[in-house]
């Protein structure tokens, strides 16, 4: 593949990064928004033969435009087939059958939990974010969980204000000791770089950086004082037809919904 200049933005090389780590034939339960564009972009190019599944019930879904919701048709006309919800819950994820859970969210904390439901005081909320889904379940039953974001110290948090979906809870072995069966999230994938837990302590750890991204940078966008590899990678610069593939996903996705320009 030839190589792309540095001209692609930082949400795209946050959707080519975080694409890159699905493998070809993985099962991949899908979150709506940006694990949707990755999990897509993957199929697209280097994984072909990956299953994605979404919580309507599709399976094998290959849609030509980004979804606008976990109902939209255009899910269900090109999947393999089409099963219930509690099929997809029961004998999919709770049967061990899912291999990735490709989840967002709106903060994150030093151990990968997630919240997705409010912003201040649960009962006096700042902020109502849309809520959990089928989000707990997928991070809890899926074989590994990737979570991608935006970096930023209001989403990147010392303490959440309510932990709607399970990371490695208060570190350690806690997530064992409170029978998850999930491995968990092993890799959050952002605008700046790539966190990963540590093998013991299961806090995240800064371990690939964005070509042009600082140190000072994501430490800075981080509300805790973020550990750093010793072994720190930067990520691979997108090439010219991944950049070209995703950006003519979103002006076909653009176009369809009626939008002006694409994601970027």
């Amino acid at each position: 593949m030839s190589a792309a200049p540095l001209d692609f933005t930082a949400t795209e090389i946050m959707t080519v990064a975080a694409s890159r780590l699905l493998k070809d034939g993985t099962v991949c339960f899908v979150g709506i928004g940006l694990p949707s564009t990755a999990a897509n972009l993957a199929r697209l190019t280097h994984a072909p033969e990956v299953v994605l599944i979404y919580e309507s019930g599709p399976i094998g879904a290959k849609p030509t435009v980004l979804p606008l919701s976990i109902g939209d048709g255009d899910l269900a006309l090109t999947a393999d087939t089409v099963v219930g919800t509690p099929e997809i819950f029961r004998y999919w994820l709770q049967g061990g059958r899912i291999d990735v859970g490709f989840l967002g969210a709106a903060q994150v904390d030093r151990f990968a939990n997630i919240n997705t439901t409010v912003i201040g005081p649960y009962d006096a909320p700042k902020v109502r974010l849309p809520g959990a889904g089928g989000a707990p379940e997928i991070a809890s039953q899926a074989k590994e969980v990737f979570i991608v974001l935006k970096h930023s110290p209001k989403a990147f948090v010392a303490k959440l204000p309510f932990v709607t979906s399970a990371g490695y809870l208060d570190g350690g072995d806690a997530r064992v000791r409170a029978g998850i069966p999930g491995a968990g999230p092993t890799a959050v994938i952002t605008d700046l770089g790539i966190l990963t837990p540590d093998p013991v302590s299961k806090e995240l750890t800064l371990t690939g950086i964005h070509p042009g991204v600082t140190v000072e940078q994501v430490k800075a966008a981080t509300g805790w004082d973020l550990k750093i590899s010793p072994a720190l990678k930067t990520t691979e610069v997108p090439d010219a037809e991944t950049l070209t593939a995703l950006r003519d996903l979103h002006a076909r996705t653009a176009a369809a919904h009626g939008q002006v320009g694409g994601e970027g």
